[in-house]
Formats: C-alpha cells, sequence, structure tokens
C-alpha cells in the first residue's frame, strides 16, 4: 500500500488546531448516539456479541469521544524555569500510526486506540480482524461523515504478512497493536529492526479474589459476569478465581447459581447474556484447552458442554499449581478454581502467571486491600468490582500482557515526540 496520502493528510492535520480536532469528536459522538441499534448490529452481525452488549459498546465509545472533545490540552507547550532566555518543551504527533486491532469489541478497541492518536494530531491506518471488515469500512465512512479530511483515518485490508512491508516503510512511524502474545511478538520485532515505537495490548490471565470477609453476593454476581460477559472473550475477564478456603464452599454455591443463569441465546435479542463464541476454530482452540486441564489433573465442576460449532454451556473447573493451563489465557466461557488458605498464598498464586494485565480483589478490609493493591503484578487492580476499561484512567499491561498505554489524558502523549528548546535570543 502506498501511504503518502495518508502522509499528505498528516501534513495538513497537524495544523489544525486541538480545538477544532475536539470538535469533531463531538459531532462523531453524536453519531454513534443516535444511531447506536444500528452499528451495534454489525458488532453482532460479524462476532455474535448480544445485542445489548453491542448497543452498549458503541454507546460507551460516544462517552470516550465526548471524554477527549471536552478534556485539556496536555500537549501544550510547557515553559520550563531556567536560566536561559528561551527554554521550553513540545509534544508533537509523530505522523502516520498503524493500528492492529481485533475483533472482540471491534468499535471500541479501534477507537480507543484512534481516537486520542488522532487528536493528538496523528493520522491512523488500521487493520481490523478479519471477521470485522464491516466495522473497519463503517469506521472510515464515519470520520468521513463527523468531518475529518480524508485519510485521517484509512481502513486496511490487507494479510497479516502485508503488515511486515508496512513496518518497513519510512513514512509509517510506530504501531499499536491489540490481540495475542504471538502477534504482539512479531510485529514488535519487526517495529524494533525498524526502529519504530510499538505499543502492545496483549492477552491476560487475570485473578479474581475473594477473601472470607467479602461480600459474597455481590461477588458471586460479579464473578460470573466477569467471565461470561462477550461470552467470555474479553483481555481483562476473570479468568482464575482464586477463592480462601473458609469461605470456599459457601462462595462456590453462590457462583455456581448464578454462573448457571447464563444460558446461550439469539445474539439479537436483547435480553440474551451470553451467545456463540466469534468463531468456530475459536471453540475447537477453548476445548483442547478445557481438555488438557482435565489431562493434568483439572476437577470438573460445572462441564463445558458443546452445544453447537461455536457455542457452550458454559464450564468452570478446579485447578491444582502446576496444571499449564493455568498460565494459558483461556478466550472463552470457561473457568479455572483455585482455593488457598492464607493471604499471603493467595497473592503467590495470582502473581504466578506470565501475564499481568489485570486484577480483582474483594475485601471490605482496608488493610488487607492494601496488601493486595500494593502486591498484585498487574496494570490495573480493581477493588470489589469487576475490571473494566474505563476512559478517565489508563489502561495497559504489565509482563506478557504488553507495554503502552491507552485512555486517560496519558493516552494522548503516545504517539508523540518530545522535543526541548534550550538558549537565548
Amino acid at each position: 500500500m502506498n501511504l503518502q496520502k495518508s502522509q499528505d493528510a498528516f501534513n495538513s492535520w497537524k495544523q489544525i488546531s486541538f480545538t477544532e480536532r475536539q470538535k469533531l469528536f463531538l459531532k462523531f459522538a453524536e453519531i454513534l448516539k443516535d444511531r447506536s441499534e444500528d452499528f451495534g448490529k454489525i458488532i453482532t452481525s460479524e462476532m455474535n456479541k448480544p445485542i445489548s452488549q453491542a448497543i452498549s459498546e458503541i454507546k460507551k465509545c460516544a462517552k470516550m469521544m465526548e471524554f477527549y472533545g471536552t478534556s485539556e490540552n496536555t500537549l501544550e507547550k510547557k515553559v520550563i524555569e531556567s536560566d536561559f532566555g528561551i527554554s521550553e518543551v513540545y509534544r508533537e504527533p509523530m505522523g502516520v500510526i498503524l493500528g492492529i486491532m481485533p475483533w472482540n469489541y471491534p468499535f471500541w478497541q479501534a477507537l480507543r486506540f484512534a481516537v486520542p492518536t488522532i487528536l493528538a494530531g496523528n493520522v491512523v491506518v488500521m487493520k481490523h480482524a478479519s471477521i470485522c471488515e464491516k466495522t473497519g469500512d463503517t469506521l472510515q465512512k464515519l470520520f468521513k461523515e463527523a468531518g475529518f479530511p480524508d485519510y485521517v483515518f484509512t481502513h486496511l485490508k490487507i494479510s497479516h504478512d502485508a503488515i511486515k512491508i508496512l513496518l518497513e516503510d519510512p513514512i509509517l512511524k510506530a504501531v499499536s497493536l491489540t490481540g495475542s502474545e504471538t502477534a504482539g511478538s512479531s510485529v514488535a520485532a519487526n517495529a524494533g529492526k525498524n526502529i519504530k515505537k510499538s505499543v502492545l495490548e496483549l492477552g491476560g490471565n487475570d485473578a479474581f479474589i475473594v477473601l472470607d470477609d467479602a461480600n459474597l453476593d455481590e461477588a458471586a454476581k460479579s464473578a460470573a459476569l466477569g467471565r461470561l460477559q462477550n461470552c467470555g472473550q474479553t483481555c481483562v475477564a476473570a479468568k482464575r478465581f482464586i477463592i480462601q478456603s473458609s469461605i470456599y464452599e459457601e462462595f462456590m454455591k453462590k457462583f455456581i447459581a448464578e454462573f448457571k443463569t447464563y444460558k446461550v441465546g439469539n445474539p439479537m435479542e436483547k435480553d440474551t447474556k451470553i451467545a456463540g463464541m466469534a468463531r468456530a476454530d475459536l471453540s475447537l482452540d477453548l476445548e483442547k484447552q478445557y481438555q488438557n486441564a482435565l489431562e493434568n489433573g483439572a476437577e470438573i465442576i460445572v462441564p463445558l458442554e458443546r452445544i453447537d460449532e461455536i457455542s457452550f454451556k458454559p464450564g468452570l473447573i478446579k485447578m491444582k499449581v502446576g496444571n499449564p493451563v493455568l498460565d494459558e489465557e483461556l478466550f472463552g466461557p470457561l473457568g479455572m478454581v483455585l482455593e488457598a488458605e492464607t493471604d499471603a498464598e493467595i497473592l503467590e498464586l495470582a502473581n504466578n502467571t506470565k501475564f499481568g494485565l489485570a486484577n480483582a480483589v474483594w475485601s471490605t478490609d482496608k488493610n488487607r486491600l492494601n496488601f493486595f493493591m500494593n502486591g498484585l503484578q498487574s496494570g490495573t487492580v480493581s477493588i470489589n468490582q469487576l475490571t473494566k476499561s474505563d476512559t478517565r484512567f489508563p489502561f495497559g499491561g504489565t509482563k506478557n500482557s504488553g507495554y503502552g498505554i491507552e485512555l486517560s489524558l496519558e493516552a494522548l502523549k503516545e504517539f508523540t515526540t518530545t522535543k526541548t528548546v534550550l538558549g537565548n535570543f
């Protein structure tokens, strides 16, 4: 692909004021709110998300745009006190930025990358997941409808092999990928080879910790939703449930009862809480992980039962330390349960993973919560609630969950360069 048109668009777009860019995003937000059901149906038709959750995704995108559309300009020139006649620090946009986006939140993932990147003065070229090409095309049309100049946002229909070629193009300045470890490693290696910045938001294997002084009713409801929302196909979904031994039986009764209320339905019906997975091959991958876990000693709590090519009755399995599946990301309606006695043991279990995206802990004791807040190795720690991204706060991971920041005002700086000006007139 020839990126020159994107470069030409950048040369003009970076001259547009921050305030004028914000006005366009506020117009975009209104379009999303006015037609949220139409856009939600696109999501559901492409990857089977229940329509009520798809509409919520669109509305969340609109709120994000309103946040950025009314935010302060953190990129403004800073004057530093010094003995020089001029001492200033500037934040300047980098240029053409590539986004490689996943299918599980087709609008949200693409826009949470694109909005702050474009607001900062960059332009975006984006490769969406192969099953979400209609979403990608729709986003490109919506940028134009909202009044953005041509080529400020461009949807690329290219193969994964073409990404390597794009990363070799001197016009392209950086890349952001949300996806698997394998894809992230490959893209980061090629970006590094070409001396280009990369931001990676990769997998998660998040712990959901329930201590013996927690509100068990609320924790059980949140645990089921945290595992099964979007059919369990969420990076920050609760995946490992670590329960304190003294309340294990009591909590599990509540958890299982809530878990079983999630019955697979028609994704186009608004009362459906869970539908099929996005693709048949993904369901096969999950089934293989389930069987591998059982072969390595896992015990069935609630069986993972196949309904059709893409659908399962959600399952729960009890795990022991050493099971290799414990260090894998389960991307689907299957949860892993562990039991431990002390806070120290629970923390050790939670951190015993190569991932570090987000963890949740439930307790009413501030001292115990502080112990976990300070000890958990993850980009986010949620207290007495399930983990979910919030536009106002930085989002990113540690360890094999990636690096770099999305969301919040910090994201405005992610694809900018710092220029220091010093001296005397």
